[in-house]
This record gives structure tokens, sequence and C-alpha cells, in this order.
């Protein structure tokens, strides 16, 4: 491609994946809102994320298949147009479920759209500048998330969560008219045959898998209908990667994990997404629903953050094009591991300040290695198998953003509910304690606030009742940051064998 022509490719590309990303950021932010409006529990709103993340690894392996079967610029304005319209069911779903269904399509468009972006970036431009170009390519993932969260928490001050889905679908119309004017048809067309078994498998695989998960958070382990599910995406993405290093023209073209070095910057990836976009949803739900601040304050929370992986996103870029990934993904991913340790130690008190210190500090180690890790794992494939290198690494990031999602959601509900019956347990008429604590705060009550002693004693259980499920709240995601701290310090123990990857053969 003519260096005249990079720049408007460049600018409608960062356009789309921006408000692809600026959506998802402010789902997050309106979670509560829906809870409450739609009448669903938590571990039924995460589907809205994990739904979403699952529907994009479905599609990113096809996406192999369709950059290679339609011109770029079809194919780009295709996904934008899925996306838009996903985007109008939401807003206009009455239910919960169309709202989820909303957001599948939206998620068909965005998990074309993100692996045809990478693509599009490796083709034009040279590897020892990949990490600049990913490092501009990072502005806009990284953007997003500080205008998304902030943007949301004003408008839900004033108007309904469904504006949020509203708003996309002009600037997604936008977004398309730009494509057809200014984006070229970059990628060479093979027309490959599409490996439908395979496409099956993954799908059955990858869905009853998440669904097992989820669901234990409600029905808890040992559920007939979450160990079927698990054990049957098991199997099916068994039958999945033996379909795929088998046949001639797979789906998802897994020999490109015979390369050590791109297998262990995947893996790196895969834990930091598993216990970022887990903890992105456990945040809004504490200041939320169990703070009781705003939305706005929420979005603003994270403002300072996500302000600071944009910033940074160039930085590391260009740090990684200098001395390479592993003491970028050694640094960041301590800095990580100590300031989600910190998030297991939230009480009812934890000052604002103190969380969005953490926050911000949290996506500082963060920023150092959320576009660099896959970076450097491509820049070990030779030419040939870069696609299917961005569509296996694409495809692992989002799988493990959806399964950190549901592990975390789903560590939190079953903690929050055995807190729970411990706090029933101890206040029982059997514990002279308690019935003393019990019977002098009845009085209080009463002499207070001159109610009658019966009327006393039922707000006096009232109120107990209360702040056991407020704090057993706060134990159960305690215990999810627990689990995010322990996955993050596995991926540390990973970053460790990081070196320069050799220069592959260019075939």
């Amino acid at each position: 491609m003519e260096q005249r022509n990079t720049t408007p490719t460049v600018i409608v590309l960062i356009c789309g994946m921006f408000v692809a990303i600026l959506n998802q950021t402010m789902v997050n932010v309106a979670i509560p809102h829906i809870m409450l409006d739609l009448n669903v529990s938590t571990t039924t709103v995460q589907w809205l994320a994990t739904g979403f993340m699952l529907a994009n690894a479905v599609m990113i392996p096809i996406s192999a298949y369709l950059m290679e079967s339609m011109p770029t610029k079809v194919l780009f304005a295709s996904a934008m147009g899925l996306f838009t319209v996903g985007s109008l069911v939401c807003g206009i779903g009455p239910t919960f479920a169309i709202v989820l269904v909303g957001r599948v399509i939206q998620a068909i468009g965005a998990g074309v759209m993100m692996p045809l972006v990478t693509n599009i970036f490796l083709r034009i431009f040279p590897p020892e500048k990949m990490g600049r170009a990913m490092g501009m390519m990072g502005i806009a993932m990284m953007f997003a998330p500080a205008v998304g969260p902030t943007f949301a928490g004003y408008m839900l001050e004033t108007f309904s969560w469904r504006v949020l889905f509203y708003i996309m679908v002009p600037l997604g119309a936008i977004e398309v008219l730009m494509t057809f004017r200014y984006l070229p048809n970059v990628l060479k067309l093979s027309y490959p045959r599409l490996d439908w078994l395979g496409a099956i498998f993954s799908t059955i695989g990858f869905g009853s898998l998440l669904y097992g998960l989820s669901e234990a958070g409600s029905r808890g382990w040992g559920d007939p209908l979450v160990d079927t599910s698990i054990i049957a995406g098991v199997v099916f993405l068994l039958f999945f990667i033996f379909r795929e290093v088998t046949t001639d023209t797979p789906l998802l073209n897994l020999r490109v994990f015979r390369s050590s070095y791109f297998t262990m910057t995947t893996a790196v990836s895969v834990v930091i997404n598993m216990a970022m976009f887990g903890a992105m949803l456990l945040l809004p739900i504490y200041i939320q629903n169990i703070r009781g601040y705003t939305a706005l304050e929420s979005g603003l929370l994270i403002l300072p953050g996500a302000v600071l992986m944009g910033i940074m996103s160039p930085i590391s870029g260009t740090l990684f094009d200098r001395f390479g990934i592993r003491p970028l993904a050694v640094i960041g991913l301590l800095i990580t591991a100590v300031t989600t340790y910190q998030f297991t130690k939230l009480t009812s008190e934890s000052t604002y300040s103190h969380l969005l210190m953490l926050y911000a500090l949290r996506s500082f180690g963060i920023s150092f290695i959320m576009m660099t890790i896959m970076t450097a794992g491509l820049n070990a494939l030779p030419l040939s198998l870069k696609g299917h290198g961005t569509a296996a690494a694409n495809t692992m990031r989002q799988v493990a953003s959806s399964f950190g999602t549901a592990l975390l959601v789903t560590v939190m509900s079953t903690r929050t509910n055995e807190h729970l019956a411990a706090f029933a347990n101890t206040l029982t008429t059997s514990n002279p304690v308690t019935v003393e604590n019990i019977a002098n705060l009845q009085a209080g009550l009463a002499a207070t606030t001159g109610l009658p002693p019966d009327v006393a004693s039922a707000y006096s259980l009232s109120v107990l009742s209360g702040l056991a499920a407020r704090e057993s709240a706060i134990g159960g995601i305690n215990d999810a940051f627990v689990v995010a701290t322990i996955i993050t310090v596995i991926g540390l123990v990973f970053s460790l064998f990081l070196n320069r990857p050799p220069t592959p053969a260019r075939k």
C-alpha cells in the first residue's frame, strides 16, 4: 500500500474500533440500572458481557475465512452494519432476552472487526514498526474506556440506559459511509472452503462451557445442568481441536501454536484478559449497588485509569520496539498483581479516593502489556501465518475474557451465599451474645424512635439482615478479587520465560 493511503485507512479503522469499544465500556456502567429495570440477577445480567464476548470468540475464527473470501471494504462495512443493527435492537428491546439478542448481533460485527483491523495493520506496517502501529491502535482501545464510563454515568443520571445504545446507531451509520469512501481493499482473497464442522464444534463447545460456568453462580456446583454443560463443553472443544489439526482447511489454524514463543505470549494474554474483564464487571456492582454511588461517580472512578492507559499505549509500543516484551510484561504484571490484591481488602468504609488510586495504578500496569504482548507473539510468526495467528490470539483473548467474567461472577455469587449462611448460623437464638446484642439494639431503637417494642424488634431484625447481606456481598467480591490475583500471578510467572523471538522466515 502506498504511504499516502495509510492515514485515511488508519483513521477509518481506529474510528470503527472506538465506536465498538465505547459501547462495551458504557454497558458495564449501566449493568446495575439494567438489573433493576429488567428485574434480573447478577448471574443473569452478566450474560450481556459474557454473551457478547462469547459471540466474539465464535466469530473470530470464522473471520479468518471471511477475510479471505470478501473484499476488505465490504467485510468491514458489513461488520459495522451488524453492530449498528444490534445497537438498535438493544435500545428497543422490551425484555432481557431481546436485549441479549441485540448484544449477540453487536458481537458478531465486533468479532469480525477486531481481527480484521489487526490484519490490515499487519499488512500496511512492517514488523519493525508494529510496536508503534499497535500503540496507535491502542489509543483508540484505551481512549474509549476513558470516555465511555464517564459519559455513560452522565447520561444515566438524566436518561434511560437505552440511550446508550441509541447513540451508537448514527455513529455506526457514519462509520459505514466512511468505510465505503476511504477504506481500500487491502487483503488478498483466496476463497477457501469453510470448515462448517469446526464452526459447529467450537460454537457448542464454547457456549456449553461458559453457560455451565455462569449458571454455577446461581445453581451451585454439583447441579446436574451445570455439570452436564461443562462436560459437554469440554468434549466438544476436544472434538474441535482434533478437527482443526486433521483437516486441510481448518477454521482456526492451530499450527501457529507450534511456535513456543507465540504460545507463551498467548498464555500471558489469556490470564491478563481473564483477570481484567472480570474485575471490570465487579467494580461497578460494588460501587453502585453496595456503596450507593451514582452511575456518574462510577464512571469518574474509572476515568483516570483509562486516560492513563491511553497515554501509555504509544509509549509502551515504543518501549517494546526498543527493549522487547519481557521487561514490559514483568513490570506490568507485577504492578497489576499487587493492585489487584489490594482490591481483596474492600470494606463498607473504603474511600472513593482510595479506590480511584488503586484502579489507576492497576490500569497503569495493564497498559504495559495489553497491546504489546499480542504484537510480540505475532512478530514471531512468518507472514503466511500472521492472519491465522491473529485469529487464534484474538479467539483465545475473547474466550479468556468470557471465561474470566463467568468465573469471577460465579465466585462472587457462590461466596456471597456462603458468607450469608455463615452470618445466619451465627445470628441464632442459641447464641447468647447474639441474643443480648439484638435485645440491646431493639431497646435502643424503641427508646430513640418511640416505636412499640414489637415494631422496634421487627425493624432491628430488618437492619441486621440488610447489614449481613451487604457484608456478605463485599466478602464475595473480595474473594473474587483473590482469584483474579492468583490468575495475574500465574501470568507473571509465564512472563519470566519471554525473550526476544527469533526472526521468522518470510514465506
